[in-house]
């Protein structure tokens, strides 16, 4: 276990501003000369406007069931992490839809109906739903922050930028879910089926949006498509896979994931400046894509 993760029932999660602004001309492809990796995350950004809401609506819900100061404390820093994310996913989103995929406005029509479903579900689905999303998480952390030079080097600094330090701070709140959890509830089968619904469904709905976006942008022919696709998808289980196995089992908790290196270094410079600096951008260009970081320019 890293010091990180050690220190997540010491501290209080912060709350950063997520101040990232995404230019006006924003090529839905930001990653070059690869549609496939970038239209899957354009994908999974379309579910965050829902789902984060989803999860803070089930957490705000669940303050008043539980007593334990220093939970009550993650779950209000768990809250206002994911409030921030949701926020910027939507101005992210609206980007992508100007900018060559009004389809995007019907798809999160969709989602929203999805989730509005959801959240009429119990209590104990949706707190093991959420628990198990946010340990997929973990694998999703691990893959973006210690594969970032293979995945985004090059790539729109924003965009990058904003994905990396999501995942950052979806690390300071990984336990968060799971803890709430297992304190109101504690069943087993309950939140193994949760790995497997919260994963299963905003993955299924990311996919849906990147085909749809596929369909437009990409001139491939149906087998280079084909192929694109399921590379992607290879990918995903790969390096996110065992994360999810690993969750599945009785005696999983989210403190036992280690994190990358490079994540202590992003906490480091948000601590130095007390976490309420502008969000640092990072030099997509540069050959470590690490620190220094350089300001985010102005808007």
């Amino acid at each position: 276990m890293t010091e990180t993760a050690q220190q997540q029932d010491l501290t209080i999660i912060p709350v950063r501003h997520f101040d990232f602004e995404f230019p006006d001309n924003l090529d839905p492809v930001w990653v070059p000369d690869n549609p496939y990796r970038a239209h899957f995350f354009n994908g999974v950004s379309l579910t965050m406007p829902y789902l984060e809401p989803f999860l803070c609506k089930t957490m705000r819900e669940a303050l008043q069931l539980v007593d334990d100061k220093q939970l009550l404390e993650d779950m209000r820093g768990f809250i206002g992490q994911e409030a921030q994310h949701y926020r910027c996913h939507r101005r992210l989103n609206e980007r992508l839809t100007k900018n060559g995929h009004p389809q995007f406005a019907e798809i999160e029509k969709r989602i929203a109906d999805a989730y509005d479903r959801l959240a009429e579900r119990s209590m104990r689905t949706r707190l093991a739903y959420s628990a198990g999303f946010e340990c997929m998480t973990n694998g999703f952390t691990n893959w973006l922050i210690g594969d970032r030079k293979a995945l985004f080097q090059n790539a729109q600094v924003d965009v990058t930028s904003f994905w990396l330090a999501h995942m950052a701070e979806e690390c300071e709140h990984k336990t968060v879910a799971f803890d709430v959890y297992e304190k109101l509830y504690g069943a087993y089968w309950p939140r193994a089926f949760g790995v497997i619904h919260g994963s299963a469904h905003v993955l299924g709905l990311g996919c849906v949006g990147m085909m749809s976006a596929l369909g437009r942008d990409s001139s491939d022919s149906l087998f280079r498509r084909t192929w694109g696709v399921l590379c992607q998808s290879s990918a995903i289980i790969v390096k996110v896979g065992p994360f999810m196995a690993r969750a599945l089992g009785p005696n999983y908790n989210p403190r036992q994931e280690s994190e990358p290196e490079w994540l202590n270094q992003w906490l480091s410079f948000n601590a130095e400046l007390d976490n309420q600096g502008p969000m640092p951008v990072i030099d997509t260009g540069s050959e470590e894509m690490g620190l220094p970081l350089r300001s985010q320019p102005a808007a």
